[in-house]
């Protein structure tokens, strides 16, 4: 919700628990931070649930937000197991989060160009 309301996080990383029964705060970082300093903290070997909050411009030049949630799983660095347990709890952490207005499946570091994403933003 903070980063909903209050608008004072650009992005909330979550990932599974060691013991694999809840889903917990990875890391965030404030509205301060860039699109880039996101992916930033994504880790290459690892699945990650996260929210972001990606601003943009539309065609007619308006300014807009979009918060957008990112499925993120690199397919080539990281077990079937643990994709599978990404995969089938996704929608139980979407239900938790209000406002999501996007989402995206990204597998590697190219799926999150800041051109590409913005583009989708605009949809």
């Amino acid at each position: 919700n903070q980063i909903k309301m209050k608008k004072d996080l650009r992005y909330c990383i979550f990932k599974i628990s060691d013991d694999r029964k809840t889903i917990e705060n990875d890391c965030q970082g404030p509205d301060t931070e860039t699109f880039q300093d996101f992916v930033k903290h994504l880790p290459e070997d690892q699945p990650r649930y996260a929210l972001c909050d990606i601003n943009y411009e539309t065609d007619d030049g308006r300014k807009q937000n979009k918060l957008c949630f990112f499925f993120w799983s690199p397919d080539d660095k990281t077990s079937v197991k643990d994709r599978m347990l990404y995969a089938s709890s996704k929608d139980a952490i979407k239900k938790k989060f209000v406002g999501i207005m996007k989402e995206m499946q990204v597998n590697d570091y190219g799926d999150l160009d800041e051109k590409s994403v913005l583009e989708e933003m605009k949809r």
